[in-house]
Order: structure tokens, then sequence, then C-alpha cells
């Protein structure tokens, strides 16, 4: 079941990825509250909101970095190339999109050597 959030929390958290950038002081200066406030107060009680909000922000640019690494294999002489494939590679990575990894067993001698049985438990 999710919390309610009041109308200034959910101001926080809409202003936190929409005009703040990410500033948690600005996206409490944005959605309303005193300057008393302390912002650690606000994090602590929505901090499975901003989680999810942060999973749903990196959701919404993954398109972007696949776009990134394509544009990195069209051109790869473009300038900080290696930095944007970077960044793109760890937003994919972070959304669900990672690199798949095969990992094969075996071995030259494929024999399982089980401890001894004890004769006390027959």
């Amino acid at each position: 079941m999710a919390k309610q959030l009041t109308e200034q929390q959910q101001r926080f958290i809409e202003a936190l990825f929409d005009g703040a950038n990410g500033d948690v002081v600005a996206a409490k200066r944005i959605a309303g509250y005193s300057e008393n406030t302390a912002t650690t107060v606000i994090v602590n009680a929505l901090k499975d909101e901003i989680a999810e909000a942060t999973r749903t922000y990196l959701s919404r640019i993954a398109p972007k970095a696949a776009y990134a690494l394509n544009s990195g294999m069209e051109d790869p002489t473009q300038l900080g190339i290696r930095d944007k494939i970077a960044a793109a590679r760890d937003v994919l990575d972070r959304t669900g999109f990672a690199k798949t990894e095969k990992v094969e067993v075996g071995g030259s001698n494929p024999l399982f050597i089980l401890p001894a049985k004890n004769e006390d438990t027959e």
C-alpha cells in the first residue's frame, strides 16, 4: 500500500526531478517548505518515494543512453565519446539493461567426491 503524501511532499518529489535538478535544498524551496525545515527531515520522511522517483527518472533517460551508445557507434571520433559511452552504460546497467554474461561450468574430470557416510545414521 502506497503512503499518502501531503501536497507539499508531492511538490517536493516533483520539484526534485523537474526544476531543482536533484538539489534537495532547491526542491525544498520550490515545494514551499520553510527555510527552517531541515532537509534531512524531509528526505528521511520521503526516502522510499525518492528512491522510486529516482528509478522512474532513470527509466526516463534510458532511451537517451541507448541513443548515446548508437551515436558512439555511428561516429566514434566525437570529442568525449568514451565518457559519454561510459555514462550511458552505467544508466543502462542501473535500469536493467546490463550486458548478460554466460558462465560455462566444465572441466576435464567431471568427478564429484562426496563425504563419507556416517555409519550412525543408517
